[in-house]
């Protein structure tokens, strides 16, 4: 596997908040819905979600860093033996013997005039590697970030996602979910060891920004282009929402920025069902191609009804 950072595309002593930008951005370029039958942006979600999960957590990359543990996360060898003999107790570093001025009490060398005894040596390192093999731990938790659809998050959604270890989960998106809310999928974290259950998986939902609707609070916000004559007379007109396309009515006389409100349109707040609003903005938009006939008869009409767009109130132009 490659090095972390590398694989995310930042240096060494990139700050966390570099990484958190560089792996949100490659998770979005390469994730797997947004990339239907993609296998190599699969491959490369994968490899940058296995990335991030190292050098995105501060202890781990800290470990990392020091080289304690790989890029898989998995701990060295030569560095989990020596911190297991720096932890412990310094009077039982050495198979459980104390040295006591004149030998060792328990046997193995009791003072100058006795034999050494390999026997009970390769006795002491067998108990000590069935010490070793009977490690027990609970797993540890992992965290990802995962790029889901702005109706996605307002409407609610399951997606099946895959995990850098090539897992698949299916993950329950609640309606109304809001950017950086974490998931957890309890149980789907590293295997626990000895028997100890597996730690659980974070998953940090970061909501992907839709062309016609932004969300503030719990109600949603949209324009909607109009024509002049509709401004001028009224009409029914169609206007898209979260839940799909709907009639709405605009007053005749409206002007630009005349907002329509749509109750219970917007976002789902609380399991009881009740909704936000949906504000819908008004922009009327100029004739396309204006040919002279259109042009002379506004002329004619704005001479009859001098018009004022720029007067400022208290009469000030």
């Amino acid at each position: 596997m490659a090095d972390p950072y590398k694989t995310l595309g930042v240096s060494k002593d990139a700050s966390q908040d570099e990484i958190r930008k560089a792996y949100r951005k490659l998770a979005k370029d390469t994730h797997p819905d947004l990339n239907p039958g993609d296998t190599e942006a699969e491959r490369r979600f994968k490899e940058v979600s296995a990335a991030n999960d190292i050098v995105g957590d501060p202890e781990k990359r800290k470990r990392f860093d020091a080289g304690e543990i790989d890029e898989t996360g998995a701990e060295k060898p030569e560095r989990r033996y020596y911190r297991e003999y720096a932890e412990a107790d310094p009077n039982m570093r050495y198979g459980g013997r104390t040295y006591s001025g004149g030998g060792y009490s328990g046997g193995a060398y009791s003072g100058a005039g006795d034999a050494f005894d390999a026997e009970d040596l390769f006795a002491d390192l067998f108990r000590n590697r069935g010490r070793s093999e009977g490690f027990r731990g609970p797993g540890r938790d992992v965290h990802y970030t995962l790029p889901v659809d702005f109706l996605d998050a307002v409407n609610g959604a399951r997606k099946t996602v895959a995990m850098p270890d090539g897992k698949t989960l299916d993950i329950e998106i609640p309606a109304g979910f809001r950017e950086g809310q974490i998931l957890r999928l309890k149980g789907q974290g590293r295997p626990g060891q000895g028997g100890e259950p597996a730690g659980d998986a974070y998953v940090e939902v970061h909501i992907l920004p839709h062309p016609d609707f932004r969300r503030e609070g719990n109600d949603i916000q949209s324009a909607l282009p109009i024509t002049l004559g509709e401004a001028l007379n009224g009409a029914s007109v169609r206007a898209d929402t979260v839940d799909g396309a709907v009639n709405v009515k605009v007053p005749k006389g409206a002007k630009t920025k005349t907002t329509l409100r749509l109750r219970g349109k917007g976002v789902p707040y609380d399991k009881s069902g009740a909704r936000g609003d949906h504000l819908i903005e008004l922009v009327i938009v100029p004739p396309e191609n204006p040919d002279d006939e259109l042009a002379a008869f506004m002329a004619d009409w704005e001479q009859k009804h001098p018009q004022h767009p720029r007067q400022r109130r208290g009469g000030q132009s």
